[in-house]
């Protein structure tokens, strides 16, 4: 009995003079563990009488309570000291100004192309996207596009392979749709299109859409009310129109379309024009009973004017400062 009193007292002040939870731990192996010294104890007691037995293992029991009571004390006073240290280490200056989060928003290609959209789908038409990459009868051929025309190039075409380019326009979609659907037929096409380009107001990959009517009686005056009250739309009523004739392979007649700005000055918006009776031809609609329309209305240039942005190659070098000024309602 003196030995596991003096045993006890020797275990008390061991764990009271730990200072980390892994002497803790090696104090608990020691004295409580499977070869530990209570349990070198418990296994000399079948050496002694019955009446010895019952004595000394009520007290060996005992002190082993009392042993792991002191020894989970000690751990929570460990813990504990551990958590202070740990929250001085880690305390946070309140009087430091806070970090802000700052607010994105959508890229100006982005939300032109959502604006013209919405516009269009006010009028019935449906929004469709299309294949980046086409073969030459749907970018070329189809459309109207002579084998001698320079937009074939490779100065200004990406080639894939001899049949296979990067394609230069959304129209090729105009192609694939009047092949599928039977009229009467009312679809925008927005999506990227690949020049072999580069300059203030050129990048190799630039934002269109391309819009198509097909239908029975449509004539010039149909698109023309369609240009104007989009342009009203997105730039307001004060501007000024103008439409002038030009040339498109696909189209005729065919116009593009001018803002004229606060000095006077000519500014291309778009071109349009009534679809060629030979494009209908080749998709199989009959010409002399429908008729068509068409735009394309590149993004870069509406979303230039729009803000005031002299560099096409500004919406694409992702500098921060050029696109936080940007804010919609």
């Amino acid at each position: 009995m003196l030995n596991l009193n003096k045993l006890f007292s020797t275990i008390t002040t061991d764990i009271n003079n730990t200072n980390t939870s892994n002497q803790l731990n090696a104090i608990r192996i020691k004295y409580l563990g499977k070869k530990g010294i209570l349990n070198s104890y418990i296994r000399n007691i079948k050496y002694f009488s019955f009446e010895e037995k019952k004595k000394y293992s009520m007290m060996i029991n005992h002190i082993k309570k009392n042993i792991i009571s002191e020894i989970n004390k000690k751990d929570k006073e460990l813990n504990l000291i551990m958590l202070n240290q740990r929250i001085q280490k880690e305390k946070i200056d309140i009087s430091l100004p806070g970090r802000r989060v700052h607010q994105g928003s959508l890229h100006p290609i982005t939300h032109t192309i959502n604006s013209v959209n919405n516009f269009f789908l006010k009028l019935g038409f449906q929004a469709i996207n299309s294949p980046e990459i086409e073969d030459e009868y749907h970018n070329f051929d189809a459309l109207n596009i002579p084998k001698n025309h320079p937009a074939r190039d490779t100065h200004d075409t990406f080639w894939l392979d001899s049949n296979r380019l990067l394609r230069t326009q959304t129209s090729s979609m105009q192609i694939r749709i009047m092949k599928k659907e039977k009229p009467p037929i009312r679809f925008i096409f927005p999506g990227k299109v690949y020049r072999n380009d580069y300059d203030v107001t050129h990048t190799p990959m630039f934002h269109q859409i391309e819009g198509l009517i097909v239908d029975k009686n449509i004539n010039f005056s149909h698109l023309k009310w369609i240009i104007y009250n989009f342009l009203y739309d997105f730039f307001g009523k004060k501007i000024v129109i103008k439409f002038r004739p030009s040339y498109f392979p696909f189209t005729v007649p065919s116009a593009e379309v001018d803002i004229i700005n606060d000095d006077g000055k000519s500014l291309e918006i778009l071109g349009c024009g009534m679809v060629h009776p030979q494009v209908l031809k080749n998709v199989n609609i009959d010409s002399s009973l429908y008729s068509a329309c068409a735009f394309g209305i590149g993004i870069e240039r509406i979303t230039m004017l729009r803000y005031g942005v002299s560099d096409l190659r500004s919406f694409f070098e992702n500098d921060i400062r050029f696109l936080k000024q940007f804010k919609y309602n």
